[in-house]
C-alpha cells in the first residue's frame, strides 16, 4: 500500500455509540442550546470557540462545574490585545479546592518508585493532608503571592505540597531532583522562594542517588529560603523539618483568588541563558485544563490516569489537574526502562489504566528492544494512548496499533510550557490518521503561516495563534514591561502568537508537526523539518538514536547528521550509505545529510527533548549558555573541534 492511500485510511475511528456518549457530545449539545443554533461538526464546534470566546469559555466553565465563590461579569474585556485580554475579571475561586472537589474514598493518587515501592492515598485523605500542610506552610510564614518550591521526584508528596501551595494562594514551582545544583539554582534562585521542599534522594536505573548535601547547598545560596522541608525517599538521616510532621495541623481554609492570581511558575528550557520564568494564573490552567481531560481526553471519574513525566515538565501540572475530574491518577518516578522494558506495562495492567501517556522518544525507544506490550500484558482497559514531548513518526504510530493494542486511540498532541496545555490535541469523535495530530483543541485559534503572514494548508510553516486564550501567561518573572514576553512570541507576526514549530495542515483539517523552526534546516534554501530526517533514521536498526543540524559551508548550509549506535557497532561505508539510502528513498534527495558522523551520546533538555541548537552552536564553535539546563552537558564534548566536520 502506497503511503498516500494509507495515510487517507485511518487507523482507528471512534463507533457511533462512543461519538454517542462522550463528553465532547454532550457539550456540544449543551452549547447549541445555549446559542439557539446547532453545530453539526468539530469544525462548526471550533470555529464558533473562537468567534465567540466569552461565550464558548463561559459554556466550559458551566459543563465542568468550576467552583468559585464570585462569578465574573463578563467572561473576557480586551480580546482585540495579545498579548493583554482580560478573563473572567471578577470572579473568585481556588485552584486547589476545584482539585480536592471530591472527599470520598475512592483512590485520588497511586505512586510508584523504580523499585516497586507503591503507596496510594484516597480523596478525603489527600483533602486532609493538603489542608494540614496549608496551616503549617502559614505557621511557617507564607502568605498570598510567596514561593513554594519543590525539588522533588513525581510522587504523593510532591501533589500534596502543591496542593497546600495554592490553598493558601501562595506560588509553587517544582523541577525534578536530577537537575544539579546550577541548575536549581538558575530556576529558583530567580523567583526567591520561602520554603523548599525537597528530598533526601531518589532511585534511577537501579542507583540510590543521595541529594542531601546538594539540597543544603542550593538552599544556602538563596537567601529567601527560610525552611526546609524534607521529604523522605531512601530513609536516609535529615536535621530540620519534616514533611510528615507538618501534616497534623488543622485544616486551612481555600483563600478565594482572584482568577489571575499566579499559581504556578515554569521555565523555559534555557539552553541558551538563564531560564525564563513563566507565570500562569490560577483560572487559565484549571480552565483550560479541564476543557483538554473532559472534552478532548473525554476523562471521568471512572478512568485512571498515567503519565511518565517528572516534577520538571509541564505534563506534572497538566496530570494533577485531573484530580478536578475526579479520576485516580497514576504517578511514577525512575527509569522506565528498569529492570526492562516491561516496567510502565506491568504497572499498566497491575492498575488496568485506562489513559497512557508518554513521550514519542519512549515509544521510538520501546520499538528498538523489540518489546510488544500486546503479547505480554492484558490491557483491557486501555482506552486511549497519549504521545507528546516530541513528534510521533508514521512507523511511531504504526508501532503502537501493531504492538501496543489494535484498538487504542492514538492521541499525539503538542503545545507547551509556554501555554500549560496544548494548541492541537486528541478528540474522541475524530478519526486517527497514521503522522497526524487529530485537531486543534476548542477555543485556540491555529493556524499555519508562511514568512509572509500568509495563512496556508497543505504547506509547512510557521504554527500560529490568531487570537487570545484564558491559559496564555500571565507575564514573565521580573519583566514588569513584558519586553521579554513580547519578545519570545510577538516579535515574528504582530499580536500573533509564534509558537516555534514548524508545522502542516493535513486535507483531514489534522497536523503534522516537522520539527522546531528555529532548527529547520535549509540547504539550498528549501527548508527542512529536522524531524522529517529523524523518522527515516530511525528506521535505520543500527541507530539508536541521532541529532541533525545545519552547518554553515561555503556560502550555504549542508546537513550534518549525528548518529549514536547500538552497543559494538561501528560507522562503516556501508551503514552510511544505508542511513542515506533510506533518507533518500523515504524523504527526497534534498533530505540526505551531507556529513554522518558517529557519536556516543546525545545532549538532551531535562525534559527529554533534543538540544539541537545546543550542538548547532557547539560545532560552530559559539558557547552554549547555560549547560546546566542540559541532563547530560558532558555529551557537548563530543561535538567539539571534530575532524569529521572540516571536509
Amino acid at each position: 500500500m502506497s503511503d498516500r492511500l494509507a495515510a487517507n485510511r485511518p487507523l482507528w475511528t471512534p463507533s457511533p455509540q462512543k461519538v454517542a456518549a462522550s463528553n465532547l457530545t454532550r457539550f456540544t449539545r449543551q452549547a447549541e442550546v445555549g446559542i439557539g443554533r446547532e453545530l453539526p461538526t468539530y469544525a462548526d464546534l471550533h470555529r464558533w470557540s473562537i468567534d465567540e470566546p466569552g461565550v464558548f469559555w463561559s459554556e466550559v466553565w458551566r459543563f465542568t462545574d468550576v467552583l468559585s465563590t464570585q462569578l465574573a461579569d463578563q467572561a473576557v474585556r480586551d480580546l482585540e490585545r495579545f498579548p493583554g485580554a482580560r478573563w473572567f475579571e471578577g470572579a473568585k475561586l481556588n485552584y486547589a479546592e476545584n482539585l480536592l472537589r471530591f472527599r470520598d474514598d475512592r483512590p485520588a493518587l497511586v505512586s510508584y518508585l523504580e523499585d516497586g515501592t507503591r503507596a496510594e492515598i484516597s480523596y478525603a485523605d489527600l483533602y486532609r493532608d493538603a489542608a494540614a500542610l496549608a496551616t503549617s506552610f502559614k505557621d511557617l510564614g507564607i502568605g498570598q503571592g510567596d514561593r513554594v518550591s519543590g525539588w522533588l521526584p513525581n510522587t504523593i508528596e510532591a501533589v500534596v505540597a502543591m496542593l497546600a501551595t495554592s490553598t493558601i494562594g501562595a506560588v509553587w514551582s517544582s523541577c525534578s531532583p536530577d537537575f544539579g545544583a546550577e541548575g536549581a539554582l538558575d530556576r529558583f534562585g530567580q523567583i526567591e522562594p520561602k520554603i523548599l521542599v525537597a528530598c533526601d534522594g531518589y532511585r534511577y536505573n537501579g542507583k540510590a542517588i543521595d541529594t542531601r548535601d546538594k539540597v543544603l547547598d542550593v538552599a544556602g545560596r538563596i537567601p529567601s529560603v527560610t525552611t526546609i522541608v524534607w521529604v523522605s525517599i531512601l530513609n536516609l538521616e535529615v536535621e530540620g523539618t519534616q514533611f510528615c510532621d507538618l501534616l497534623h495541623a488543622e485544616p486551612a481554609e481555600f483563600a478565594q483568588l482572584d482568577f489571575n492570581h499566579p499559581l504556578y511558575i515554569l521555565y523555559s528550557s534555557g539552553t541558551t541563558g538563564k531560564p525564563k520564568c513563566i507565570v500562569h494564573g490560577a483560572g487559565g490552567t484549571l480552565l483550560q485544563h479541564l476543557k483538554e481531560h473532559q472534552l478532548h481526553t473525554d476523562l471521568s471519574r471512572e478512568d485512571k490516569l498515567f503519565f511518565f513525566t517528572t516534577c520538571g515538565w509541564m505534563m506534572w501540572n497538566w496530570l494533577a489537574s485531573a484530580l478536578a475530574t475526579g479520576c485516580t491518577i497514576v504517578l511514577y518516578d525512575g527509569s522506565p526502562f528498569h529492570p526492562g522494558p516491561a516496567t510502565l506495562w506491568d504497572m499498566a495492567e497491575r492498575e488496568r489504566v485506562s489513559v497512557f501517556g508518554i513521550s514519542a522518544k519512549y515509544l521510538s525507544s520501546l520499538e528498538k528492544t523489540g518489546f510488544q506490550p500486546a503479547a505480554n500484558h492484558r490491557l483491557d482497559g486501555l482506552r486511549m494512548l497519549i504521545s507528546t514531548g516530541s513528534t510521533l513518526t508514521h512507523e511511531g504510530f504504526r508501532f503502537v496499533y501493531r504492538s501496543i493494542k489494535n484498538e487504542v486511540h492514538l492521541v499525539s498532541m503538542t503545545g507547551g510550557t509556554d501555554i500549560i496545555s496544548c494548541f492541537i490535541i486528541g478528540n474522541p469523535n475524530l478519526p486517527v490518521y497514521v503522522g497526524e495530530l487529530q485537531s486543534k483543541g476548542l477555543g485556540m485559534a491555529v493556524e499555519v503561516w508562511d514568512h509572509t503572514g500568509r495563512s496556508i494548508v497543505g504547506e509547512k510553516g510557521e504554527l500560529v495563534c490568531l487570537r487570545a486564550f484564558p491559559s496564555a501567561p500571565i507575564g514573565f518573572w521580573n519583566d514588569d514591561d513584558d519586553a521579554k514576553y513580547r519578545a519570545a512570541y510577538f516579535e515574528k507576526y504582530v499580536g500573533v502568537w509564534a509558537h516555534g514549530d514548524f508545522a502542516e495542515i493535513t486535507d483531514h483539517d489534522g497536523f503534522i508537526i516537522h520539527g522546531r523552526s528555529d532548527a529547520v534546516l535549509n540547504p539550498g534554501g528549501v527548508r527542512i523539518g529536522t524531524a522529517e530526517i529523524y523518522r527515516q533514521v530511525e528506521q535505520v536498526d543500527a541507530v539508536v538514536e541521532a541529532v541533525c543540524v545545519s552547518q554553515d559551508w561555503e556560502g550555504d548550509t549542508r546537513i550534518v547528521l549525528f548518529v549514536v549506535l547500538r552497543p559494538g557497532l561501528a560507522l562503516s561505508e556501508r551503514l552510511v550509505d544505508e542511513i542515506k539510502q533510506q533518507v533518500r528513498t523515504h524523504a527526497s534527495p534534498r533530505h540526505v545529510p551531507q556529513k554522518i558522523i558517529a557519536v556516543r551520546d546525545i545532549p538532551r533538555t531535562m525534559s527529554g527533548k533534543i538540544a539541537e541548537l545546543a550542538v548547532r552552536d557547539k560545532i560552530h564553535g559559539r558557547p552554549v549558555e547555560n549547560t546546566s539546563a542540559l541532563a547530560n552537558p558532558e555529551a557537548l564534548d563530543a561535538f567539539t573541534g571534530l575532524r569529521e566536520l572540516e571536509t
